[in-house]
């Protein structure tokens, strides 16, 4: 989608920002200002159950070997209590405080105190100072891409340390696997209550906060549109980036380091899930400054879904297969691996390469080629709260041309790769697409409704031209 401003002089543009204007990009843009009782019911569902899952899949491999059966048998047949499961379970402890305090405080200083130098070398990579999505409130806010910096920097100390300092272990993480979750879920609250004390107190840009008067839906989903302390500083561009995303793959390579340490190799399964989920992370750091166009920060306020999910729920479950490994190892014949490989990187090439085309398409206002033809779109406007009126074009070409989200295709084929490298035993490595299916098609909707409401009639024109949303032909 390429957008631009209808230029006007100030003064109209001031006299058009008018009350009905305002209620209009009240429904067209972020979550909602009304809470009907199915969200209500959701909100609370997540808030009370979403702890419990993380800590129900870490304890299953921790007590259980993985299983997710045999834990619900033992407490339904007697053989034990939940107070015999929760003793058994690690505690919080001074050591795993201290690794997530330096961790984190790490990943702070990388982001706010080092600029980025990577664009000064690597070609093609867009970092340093970027400008976001115009928000709600018509504000452009300004961000320091360096994440790919953070990640080369961070991972470069972990090999030094694992080849030459030899400072601390590293399997370390999964040593404190479960400490660490109760570190990430301070973290996870700490913020998230920050981030709505400070919406009501010392709002970053009062004109993007939503208050819907229910306490659980403002908690879960955010008040603010882009809280920041400073300048440079801010919550969704972090937490959605680091810590969690930049630790995925020390993660990975930590449950590696165990798999050596137990079984005195590396199985081949275990080398794919570093592999692939390696690909996905550096693609994201890569493309940073192109995050800043989707839907977490253009459209995402912040709150527990973003601080509570970033920082416990995307490590501890996004991991699930290489710890899964870690207990079951598996080797995979070479077809097998081949396949997965092929799979895996097919995904990869659609989700980036349907990215990739959208970019190219809005960086260019429609004025270049996609498989090599000039691209067809319907062109759309929409206003901002101000009253500024915005014209965009959405692309019929290319990827776009085959289905709505054909982006979420591609990253769902990865998704698959990456839970087939753990064979068929048990059903926890498969949490990851059963829950990025459901993420993924909830995106779909709840960005379409979005969409309608905020280009009306020529959103009805662009689905009739592009009538599948995943899968051309079938959905």
């Amino acid at each position: 989608m390429a957008a631009h401003q209808e230029k006007k002089p100030s003064e109209e543009r001031k006299h058009k920002s008018t009350q009905n204007d305002t209620r209009t990009s009240q429904v067209q843009w972020g979550r909602a200002w009304e809470v009907d009782w199915f969200s209500l019911a959701s909100i609370l569902f997540l808030l009370m159950f979403a702890p419990l899952i993380v800590y129900y899949f870490v304890m299953s491999c921790d007590q259980y070997q993985c299983s997710l059966i045999d834990p619900l048998i033992d407490l339904l047949t007697g053989n034990k209590h939940l107070s015999d499961i929760w003793n058994k379970t690690p505690t919080l402890t001074y050591r795993a405080a201290g690794i997530y305090t330096l961790w984190v405080s790490f990943q702070v200083f990388l982001y706010v105190f080092i600029p980025d130098f990577c664009h000064k070398f690597l070609p093609g990579y867009v970092g340093g100072v970027q400008e976001g999505a115009v928000t709600p409130a018509g504000v452009v806010n300004k961000y320091e891409i360096n994440g790919l910096q953070a990640w080369i920097i961070t991972h470069a100390l972990w090999f030094a340390n694992a080849y030459y300092f030899h400072w601390f272990s590293p399997t370390i993480i999964f040593d404190n696997w479960i400490p660490l979750l109760w570190c990430a879920n301070v973290l996870g609250y700490a913020v998230s209550t920050f981030a709505m004390i400070k919406s009501y107190f010392f709002p970053t840009n009062a004109k993007d906060c939503k208050f819907t008067g229910n306490f659980f839906y403002d908690y879960m989903m955010g008040i603010e549109f882009n809280p920041r302390i400073g300048k440079w500083f801010d919550f969704k561009l972090f937490f959605n980036g680091r810590p969690g995303i930049v630790a995925w793959t020390l993660i990975n390579l930590s449950y590696a380091a165990k798999q050596q340490e137990l079984y005195g190799q590396v199985t081949n399964s275990m080398i794919l899930v570093n592999i692939l989920q390696g690909i996905y992370v550096l693609d994201f750091f890569w493309n940073e400054a192109w995050y800043l166009k989707t839907i977490d920060i253009c459209h995402d306020h912040f709150g527990w879904y973003l601080g509570w999910g970033d920082c416990v729920w995307l490590p501890y479950l996004y991991t699930l297969q290489g710890l899964y490994l870690v207990y079951h190892p598996v080797q995979l014949c070479t077809a097998n691996a081949t396949g997965i490989l092929m799979l895996g990187l097919i995904g990869y090439y659609i989700f980036r390469m349907t990215n990739h085309q959208k970019d190219l398409f809005r960086r260019t206002n429609g004025n270049c080629k996609i498989w090599g033809k000039k691209p067809e779109y319907i062109e759309c406007s929409y206003m901002s709260v101000d009253g500024t009126k915005y014209y965009s074009k959405l692309m019929t070409s290319g990827f776009w041309g085959w289905a709505r989200h054909f982006n979420y295709t591609g990253d769902l084929m990865g998704s698959l790769a990456y839970c087939l490298t753990c064979g068929f035993e048990h059903i926890l490595p498969y949490f990851y697409i059963v829950y990025m299916t459901i993420l993924l098609t909830h995106r779909c909707i709840r960005d379409e409704h979005r969409c309608f409401s905020k280009y009306g009639k020529d959103w009805k024109r662009y689905t009739a031209a592009v009538p599948y949303r995943l899968i051309p032909g079938i959905f």
